[in-house]
């Protein structure tokens, strides 16, 4: 079953650096609660169409993920978008789009995504995966209000 989180951020400041921040492959390490031990493998540089991203993801003391995505999409300063290769999810798509708004950008994120192992993956989406989604971009939004205070 797909599966839809929807966020919407306000974000103030110059346009431009706010768009070089969320383009930089490399701060998702920033703002990424720790708890979840995420790493970039390698050193991606800048955003492009068609790049391979590469992570290690801990949702669970102990237990490791590898976690592969493209950049599908990429339109600088409006949007991009990745997708999952290899990785927790059976589907992930996650789109990022900034739209000016007075005296900064608005980044609307919208992920759809499919847990996979059909009723369990349901049930555990239930009991822990929506609220871990969640509170993960709960997180992001307290971390780009220190990045970029009103």
């Amino acid at each position: 079953m797909l599966h839809r989180l929807h966020r919407v951020h306000d974000i103030p400041g110059d346009p431009q650096k706010i768009w070089e921040f969320f383009s930089k492959p490399t701060n998702l390490n920033e703002i990424t609660p720790p708890h979840l031990k995420f790493r970039i493998l390698g050193e991606p540089g800048p955003m492009y169409q068609g790049q391979l991203i590469e992570y290690r993801v801990s949702p669970v003391p102990g237990v490791w993920h590898r976690w592969l995505t493209e950049i599908r999409q990429v339109q600088e300063g409006r949007y991009f978008v990745d997708e999952q290769r290899f990785g927790p999810y059976r589907f992930w798509y996650h789109e990022h789009h900034f739209e000016p708004i007075t005296g900064g950008l608005r980044m609307t994120d919208t992920v759809t995504y499919e847990v996979g192992f059909g009723p369990l993956g349901e049930i555990a989406h239930a009991l822990w995966i929506r609220r871990t989604l969640a509170g993960i971009f709960d997180y992001r939004t307290q971390v780009i209000a220190k990045y970029f205070p009103a």
